[in-house]
């Protein structure tokens, strides 16, 4: 439970800005949207190798 302390005189829209971004750090909603859809094994060994290929083009790119 994420628990937001008000501070005297603030803004509900600044806490609750503070609320929203110590929400998507906590990664909930990523969980949540993960458990919907099961995902093979080899799929995603698949799309991490896709992932890291990528990266690692940009970074020679970067380099040249």
């Amino acid at each position: 439970m994420l628990i937001i302390p008000i501070k005297e005189g603030e803004n509900i829209d600044r806490a609750l800005k503070r609320f929203k971004r110590k929400f998507d750090k906590t990664g909930t909603m990523r969980r949540l949207r993960k458990r919907q859809q099961f995902t093979k094994p080899s799929v995603q060994r698949r799309a991490q190798i896709q992932k890291a290929e990528y990266i690692q083009g940009l970074r020679d790119k970067e380099e040249i």
